[in-house]
C-alpha cells in the first residue's frame, strides 16, 4: 500500500526542553522522513509489492548479507524506522513502568547497565544507522545496532526502542557529539510507556 507521512504525535516544540529542538524535528520529520515516503512511493510502483503492508515490504525486500540494499528497501525501512522513532519519544518526565524496569534488570543486570550497552552500540555504529533494544525470538531482550535503514524486522525481532544515529538526527542540537545525544535520548526523550507496551 502507498506510504503516507504521519503527523508527529506531539507539537514540533514539545521536545525542546528535553533536548530535541523544533528545528531538528522540522528538518527530520518534514524533510528527511518525507523524502523516504516520497521516494518509496515512486519505487513501489510496478514493484509487485504494492498490496503489501509496510512491514511485509521491509521483510520481502531485505537482502540478507548484501552490502547494498535496494532503493525500495532503504526507503520503506527508513519510513518504518521513523514511524517507530517518533512514537518512542515524548515530552520529558515520563517514569519507566515497573515491568520494563524488571525486564531490563533481568536481562542486563540493571537499568544503568542497559543504558550503557545501548549508548555504546549507538556510539559504536560506524557511519549511519540505528541502535535498538529488541525482544528476540526466544523472548530475551538484547541491544543491537544496524547499518543505514536495516531494522529488527529483518531478523524476526520485535523493536522495543530504537535511536536514529544518522547525523541529521542530532547534528543541529549536538553537532558531532553522538554520545551526548544518546545519553540525552535515554535520560530525557524516551517514552518508556511506549517501550513497555511493545513487550507484550
Amino acid at each position: 500500500m502507498a506510504f503516507t507521512l504521519p503527523d508527529l504525535p506531539y507539537a514540533y516544540d514539545a521536545l525542546a526542553a528535553a533536548g530535541m529542538s523544533q528545528e531538528t524535528l522540522e528538518f527530520h520529520h518534514d524533510l528527511h522522513h518525507k523524502a523516504y515516503v516520497d521516494n518509496g512511493n515512486k519505487l513501489l510502483e510496478g514493484s509487485g509489492h504494492e498490496a503489501k503492508s509496510l512491514e511485509d515490504i521491509v521483510v520481502a525486500t531485505y537482502q540478507s548479507g548484501a552490502l547494498v540494499q535496494s532503493g525500495l528497501f532503504n526507503n520503506a525501512s527508513q519510513h518504518w524506522n521513523h514511524i517507530q522513532f517518533w512514537e518512542m519519544m515524548g515530552p520529558s518526565g515520563q517514569a519507566m513502568p515497573s515491568e520494563l524496569e524488571s525486564a531490563l534488570t533481568e536481562n542486563f543486570g540493571s537499568v544503568d547497565a542497559f543504558k550503557q550497552e545501548f549508548s555504546a552500540a549507538g556510539a559504536g555504529q560506524f557511519g549511519s544507522g540505528w541502535c535498538w533494544l529488541v525482544k528476540d525470538k526466544d523472548g530475551s531482550l538484547k541491544v543491537t545496532k544496524t547499518e543505514n535503514g536495516v531494522n529488527p524486522l529483518c531478523f524476526g525481532q520485535t523493536a522495543l526502542l530504537g535511536c536514529d544515529v544518522w547525523e541529521h538526527s542530532y547534528y543541529i542540537d549536538f553537532r558531532n557529539k553522538r554520545p551526548a545525544y544518546l545519553s540525552n535520548f535515554l535520560d530525557n526523550l524516551v517514552n518508556w510507556e511506549n517501550v513497555a507496551s511493545r513487550m507484550a
